[in-house]
């Protein structure tokens, strides 16, 4: 670990356009099974996860993803 200065703080989450291509539901399901697996998540969660983002439309996608990886992504509209 190594103490910095807050003045090089750069930021740490991701972003993401929804109106651009990284936004529609299959780059989401990707990125969301890439997320996973950095998290550790084991494969049958991340398959549950993605299973539950295609279950409805792309709004219940978008409140699946933001439950999940909300934490550390922002999703921008």
């Amino acid at each position: 670990m190594a103490i910095k200065s807050i003045k090089n703080r750069t930021t740490t989450t991701i972003e993401i356009d929804l109106t651009g291509p990284a936004g529609n539901a299959f780059s989401l399901l990707k990125l969301a099974d890439d997320l996973g697996k950095r998290a550790g998540y084991d494969k049958d969660t991340r398959e549950q996860i993605l299973m539950e983002m295609k279950l409805t439309d792309y709004e219940g996608l978008l409140h699946t993803f933001d439950r999940e990886f909300g934490s550390f992504v922002t999703m921008w509209r």
